[in-house]
């Protein structure tokens, strides 16, 4: 099995600071594989507590080199929910990758554990007869200090869903549980990185 290791980040970085300067890629220092992904992108100002500016994946099995090629611009800047990344940000970045695993279906929705298990929701929309559904990583809801039920019904809003959340609509979700390797660095890592290994 592959985990999310420091060469995964610094490949992210790399190709987001090559879009930038328009330049080509430095190759990945890491083995291709076959695994879905995130890339998650948080911004830290002030000493404050990084915030999220963009987290794009993929839940379906893909090559990793092309998919954190992909997902890191992606997320950087076409997630509909922040305005696209800067250069000038660069250094208030920092970058996580996560390598998802042991993908299991769960007997019922409240079957997972908040801070191991991220989590997938499919539903049908009782308004519209439209299927939904979203992801959470399972770093989510113990980072926003959630209790189950209240990352359920926040994914659920996630998913699109604007209607009255009540237990009925809940137990109509099937929820497929997941765990993930990630790797964290900050920009400022990053830059000490490339240096101490080219020069």
């Amino acid at each position: 099995m592959v985990s999310a290791n420091k060469e995964m980040v610094v490949y992210c970085f790399d190709t987001l600071v090559a879009h930038f300067n328009g330049e080509q890629i430095p190759p990945p220092a890491f083995d291709e594989g076959q695994h879905p992904l995130f890339v998650t992108w948080k911004k830290a100002v002030n000493g404050g507590e990084p915030r999220l500016r963009g987290c794009i994946g993929t839940l379906e099995a893909r090559c990793i080199i092309n998919g954190f090629k992909d997902y890191s611009l992606t997320s950087a800047l076409r997630d509909r929910r922040f305005p696209p990344i800067q250069s000038k940000e660069l250094p208030f970045l920092q970058c996580t990758v996560s390598i998802l695993t042991n993908y299991e279906n769960a007997a019922k929705y409240l079957d997972w554990e908040v801070g191991k298990h991220g989590i997938i929701i499919e539903f049908t929309d009782p308004d519209y007869s439209t299927r939904r559904s979203a992801t959470y990583l399972p770093d989510v809801a113990a980072q926003e200090g959630w209790t189950k039920i209240e990352a359920i019904d926040s994914l659920m809003r996630k998913a699109g869903y604007n209607g009255t959340i009540t237990e009925s609509v809940r137990k109509r979700i099937q929820l497929t549980r997941y765990q993930s390797t990630l790797f964290t660095m900050h920009y400022g890592e990053y830059v000490s990185y490339v240096k101490t290994t080219r020069g």
